[in-house]
């Protein structure tokens, strides 16, 4: 699926000074490497604050906080993401309400979200936090409108989708905060766990920072119950870096999925979608956005066995996520039930991601293409 040691050959020195002006410095909790990161991350993205954190689940909950949302407040999102969508809704201690994804997109479906705010459940919204799934940013036209016309606020989980656009603005900048993960596997990635809240306000960005440390706006003096959810140096040096090449990473990712998006319609297995019938669907880039390929991300009916047969050729791939939200343990409470979100349902019984990273080889992608096509034969 991915293979790191590529990315780190040619940075390999540039890192190590990095890490080793850490030491030589010995600032290892925030202090100028953080912050130097920081500021370079709020130009790239065009807006005014840019708080580096623990981790893209922190970075959620900072958001949240910061931006006032806690008890007695719904946060509409989706239930096809990663836990900490929810979970971080939930531990800022609001109610998390889902809505249905667009099954072309997978993303949260704005024409969902409304009918949830005209239902019961949308009766204490406060808040819509649209995962930017996959790095292709949810549809930001609608969403602004409804924030708009219903006063709400609008935070963003771009955990995969650093360097995405909608219509010239970068994920990030559409919102009233949104929030990073650096996590390894990300497009921007740390040697380690870290994370980031971005905003164009500064009483959300100051709220940001004194709540990364344990609510202290002057050192030992708590004006809130914060939380220890500081990055470290070590990862602000190695992101700095990391940062003046991500977006010539994501072009050469953009390239590898054009390079798939060719590769299956020569070998004839591509169907239009968005349900798959005997072939594929493909993932696509939508009108208005940029997508950045964190995942390649397929549709095929039979898609357990495919991915076993994958297996059996030592070919990687990934189910993100074979089990929606709403059916989780851990979430049994939130009150729905199987049937309740048919699209995200049918969606984690079909979709697989295939290797995609910057510095995959041609004949690796052909090597993909042609074991699905022996497959689907």
């Amino acid at each position: 699926m991915l293979d790191l040691k590529r990315q780190y050959q040619p940075l390999q020195q540039e890192l190590l000074d990095a890490v080793g002006h850490v030491l030589e410095s010995q600032q290892f909790i925030l202090g100028e490497p953080v912050a130097a990161f920081e500021r370079a991350s709020a130009e790239q993205l065009g807006v005014a604050h840019a708080v580096g954190c623990s981790s893209g689940t922190d970075a959620l909950w900072l958001a949240l906080a910061a931006a006032g949302i806690g008890p007695g407040d719904a946060v509409i999102t989706t239930p096809f993401s990663f836990f900490a969508s929810v979970s971080s809704i939930l531990r800022a201690g609001a109610t998390a309400v889902l809505a249905d994804i667009d099954p072309a997109t997978f993303n949260l479906d704005p024409k969902a979200v409304e009918a949830v705010l005209d239902g019961l459940r949308g009766a204490g919204a406060r808040a819509i936090l649209p995962v930017h799934l996959y790095g292709q940013t949810a549809d930001w036209t609608s969403f602004a409108r409804l924030g708009k016309e219903r006063g709400l606020k609008l935070i963003e989980d771009a955990a995969q989708a650093w360097g995405a656009e909608w219509k010239g603005v970068k994920a990030g900048a559409l919102g009233d905060a949104a929030a990073f993960s650096f996590y390894p596997t990300k497009n921007l990635s740390a040697a380690g766990d870290a994370g980031m809240v971005t905003t164009n306000s500064d009483e959300l960005a100051e709220r940001t920072r004194m709540l990364r440390q344990h609510g202290m706006r002057r050192r030992y003096h708590h004006d809130e119950v914060g939380w220890n959810a500081r990055m470290d140096g070590f990862q602000g040096a190695i992101l700095q870096v990391k940062l003046k090449y991500i977006d010539g990473w994501n072009e050469a990712r953009r390239t590898v999925a054009r390079r798939y998006h060719a590769l299956f319609h020569a070998a004839g297995l591509v169907e239009a979608g968005p349900y798959p019938a005997h072939g594929i669907v493909l993932p696509h880039e939508v009108p208005g956005s940029r997508h950045v390929w964190h995942q390649y991300v397929i549709r095929t009916a039979r898609r357990d066995a495919l991915r076993e047969f994958l297996s059996a050729r030592k070919i990687g791939s990934e189910i993100y996520y074979p089990v929606p939200l709403h059916m989780q343990e851990a979430l049994k409470d939130l009150g729905y039930a199987e049937g309740s979100f048919p699209e995200s349902e049918r969606a984690a019984r079909e979709v697989l991601a295939l290797p995609i990273f910057p510095e995959i080889r041609e004949d690796e992608q052909q090597t993909v293409v042609q074991a699905i096509a022996e497959f689907l034969s």
